[in-house]
C-alpha cells in the first residue's frame, strides 16, 4: 500500500501518472522554518515530518496495512536566500511576485519515502531554476483574482496560468509542479515498485 501524505491535487494527479492505487492522508504540521535554517535543510525535514505524521495518522485506521510505504514532498520557492510561503493577502503576493518580476529564482523540491516504522527512509533533492520576464502591479492583482497564487508557494501556479510569467526553466518541471516524477519512479524502485513494468501486467 502506497499513501501519499500530502492534500495536493498536482501531487495526486502526478503521482497517479506513475501508480494507480494509492491512498491519499494529508497530515498537517508545522511549517515554520527554524532560525537561520537553509531553504535545502528546510525542504526535506518539512517532507520527513509529513510522512512521519501521515504514519502516526495511519497508524490509528482500523486493519492498517504494516507494509505501507509514505510519500511525502515539499516545494519551496527561493530567491536571495529568503524562502517564499504561500500568500495570505494580496500585499503577500504583490510583494513576492515584485521580487520574482525579471529575475530567477530557485524552486527546491524535496522527496521522502519512508516505511510504516519510520526506520527505512529514503531522501532526495531537486533544485531548478526558473526565470520570470517583468510583471506589472496590475497583472499581479489580476492574477491575484483569479484565486490561482493563493495557495501556492512564491504565490505562482507554473501549471496555470502563472507559466505566462515564465521565461524558461532548468531543471525539472514536474518538480516546480510538486512532484519529480524522475527522482519519484527511482524512489519507488527501490522500495520495489517499478512504474511500467506495473504497468504492463494490468
Amino acid at each position: 500500500m502506497l499513501v501519499l501524505a500530502s492534500a495536493s491535487p498536482r501531487r495526486k494527479e502526478l503521482l497517479s501518472l506513475l501508480v494507480k492505487e494509492f491512498e491519499v492522508l494529508p497530515a498537517d504540521i508545522d511549517e515554520t522554518p527554524m532560525y537561520q535554517e537553509n531553504a535545502e535543510d528546510y525542504v526535506v525535514r518539512m517532507a520527513i515530518e509529513k510522512a512521519s505524521a501521515a504514519a502516526l495518522k495511519y497508524r490509528q485506521q482500523a486493519g492498517f496495512d504494516m507494509s505501507a510505504i509514505f510519500i511525502a514532498s515539499d516545494t519551496s520557492v527561493v530567491i536571495d536566500g529568503r524562502i517564499l510561503g504561500k500568500p495570505a493577502s494580496l500585499e503577500d503576493s504583490l510583494s513576492m511576485l515584485r521580487l520574482l518580476s525579471g529575475r530567477s529564482h530557485k524552486v527546491i523540491t524535496s522527496l521522502c519515502f519512508s516505511n510504516l516504522q519510520h526506520e527505512h527512509i529514503a531522501t532526495k533533492l531537486v533544485v531548478s531554476d526558473v526565470l520570470f520576464r517583468e510583471i506589472s502591479n496590475v497583472e499581479i492583482e489580476q492574477y491575484w483574482k483569479t484565486g490561482e497564487p493563493q495557495d501556492k508557494a512564491g504565490s505562482y501556479a507554473v501549471q496555470g496560468l502563472g507559466a505566462i510569467f515564465v521565461r524558461s526553466i532548468s531543471g525539472s518541471y514536474s518538480a516546480v509542479v510538486g512532484l519529480p516524477l524522475y527522482e519519484t519512479a527511482q524512489l519507488l524502485a527501490q522500495f520495489g515498485i517499478h512504474s511500467l513494468e506495473e504497468m504492463s501486467h494490468e
